[in-house]
């Protein structure tokens, strides 16, 4: 009798892939964790419990087929895996590497809520594609055939790339602009290599390239090209430049030099990495080497920066933020990174103001409690009376969140109608904007939000800009053949 190679998961214990010590990662920029060896990644897929209603496929945005995929690996149909995996999402190895699994898909498994500790969904997705990497599964792309019209996607984020990919596939000729030199968006420029090494970010773009997608770099629209030439040229545009506008706070000595957005000191970082010459870092502005640097936020972006200042070596590193652990937005597991790197966490406190000349010192904060919940549901952070403190910081780093640019103003578009958060305001049915003809998906219309749900928007707009062409191309015929 065959050997059951599912259902394991009272017999096997979960097990992630070897994880470099802090001792040793906290010096370099590689990934902290290793690749799982093929029986390894077999025996955790077979921890699988196959479950009726499988939650962890529910709660993914992409709704991956990840309990098929697990009984694949398990019995070794890698090949067939991979397959399965990449039909719903464009960019597996990227998120099996950034995705906050412990939110998500892995957070919601079944045997998780039963004791069992969760399978490790996003370490043997990671696996699966890595794998297709090396062995030549992954396939350029080819398209059937060829439609005659072409699109036009600003930014070459994961919602631009995810977008670009699908239409490519459908047969449209495609042109990306983007007013950086790379693209990526925020999986170059944004994510340490620590969680995402910049050459498995460039693959992707290259295979794109290599199937016919065109990019034009340095291209920023409103400035160097404009969004009225673009409709013109294309049959239809498609916003995804993301959200990039640091929040600010106000407090006094806000304006102090040394506190910094998050955005402008994670980009000299993964531009110093890349090889650029970067002056602002090599000068010491944006470089946090012997310094003692405050981050003031709880997000996934908080968790870059002080893992990314720790790796520059600062003299100490501290993440400000004003509520406790367990309300945090950002994931568990980075937190859990960090402190293990040597991160001091300050819970439940806010900055009242920062101290200091010309250069920031000090950071001047008050402790909070966490009082009633507000309307969405979460405990509202309340000050606590003559509870002050001060926190020794010559670099202080902003991780507040991002806001979405004036993009009307900037694409010279007054038509372009935005929402009150002002993210682009769109037909939720069509896609479409208030312009004819141009779509909008990401965190342009979301908000700022997760890398994965930037490529479920991608996917989805692909769709949507698809059927108004067809659409579109049999009303010309019909009024034709009148």
């Amino acid at each position: 009798m065959a050997e059951n190679k599912l259902l394991r998961f009272v017999s096997v214990s979960r097990q992630m892939p070897e994880k470099r010590p802090a001792s040793a990662r906290a010096h370099d920029f590689d990934e902290i964790f290793a690749e799982y060896v093929s029986k390894k990644a077999e025996e955790q897929a077979g921890r699988c419990s196959q479950c009726g209603v499988p939650f962890c496929q529910v709660h993914c945005p992409l709704q991956n087929n990840i309990p098929d995929w697990l009984k694949m690996t398990a019995e070794g149909r890698l090949e067939e895996a991979y397959e399965l995996s990449q039909a719903t999402n464009n960019m597996p190895e990227i998120c099996g590497r950034i995705c906050p699994q412990d939110r998500l898909c892995e957070g919601n498994c079944v045997i998780e809520q039963s004791g069992h500790g969760t399978v490790t969904i996003g370490s043997i997705e990671k696996y699966i594609t890595d794998t297709a990497w090396t062995k030549g599964w992954v396939k350029p792309l080819r398209p059937r055939r060829e439609l005659g019209r072409s699109v036009g996607i600003v930014g070459a984020g994961p919602a631009g790339l995810a977008a670009a990919e699908q239409l490519r596939l459908k047969g449209y000729a495609v042109k990306i602009y983007d007013r950086y030199d790379r693209a990526g968006g925020l999986l170059i420029y944004g994510i340490p290599n620590f969680k995402l090494e910049k050459d498995i970010v460039e693959r992707r773009t290259i295979r794109l390239a290599e199937g016919g997608v065109e990019f034009e770099l340095n291209a920023e629209v409103g400035k160097t090209i404009s969004l009225n030439k673009l409709r013109n040229q294309h049959s239809a545009v498609l916003i995804a430049t993301g959200v990039y506008k640091p929040r600010d706070m106000q407090a006094p000595g806000v304006g102090l030099s040394g506190i910094l957005p998050a955005m402008r000191y994670l980009t000299a970082s993964n531009r110093h990495g890349l090889g650029d010459k970067v002056k602002d870092f090599d000068d010491g502005t944006l470089n946090a080497k012997g310094r003692n640097v405050v981050v003031i936020g709880g997000g996934d972006t908080a968790m870059d920066c002080v893992r990314t200042a720790v790796r520059q070596g600062a003299k100490s590193v501290t993440c400000l933020y004003r509520r406790d652990r367990e309300n945090m937005p950002g994931s568990l597991r980075e937190v859990s990174h960090a402190e293990e790197e040597g991160v001091v966490f300050s819970w439940l406190g806010v900055p009242k103001a920062f101290l200091g000349d010309k250069h920031v010192s000090g950071v001047r904060a008050t402790r909070m409690r966490l009082g009633s919940a507000d309307a969405t549901g979460r405990q509202v952070p309340e000050e606590i009376a003559a509870n002050d403190f001060t926190l020794p910081a010559d670099l202080v780093i902003m991780a507040l969140g991002f806001d979405p640019e004036d993009l009307p103003v900037a694409f010279g578009e007054k038509e372009l109608a935005v929402t009150k958060w002002g993210t682009l305001k769109i037909d939720h049915r069509t896609m479409m904007t208030s312009l004819p003809g141009v779509f909008a998906a990401g965190d342009i219309v979301r908000g700022a939000s997760l890398v994965v749900w930037a490529i479920r928007d991608g996917r989805d707009v692909a769709d949507a800009i698809h059927r108004h062409l067809e659409t579109k191309s049999a009303h010309a015929v019909r009024t034709a053949a009148e």
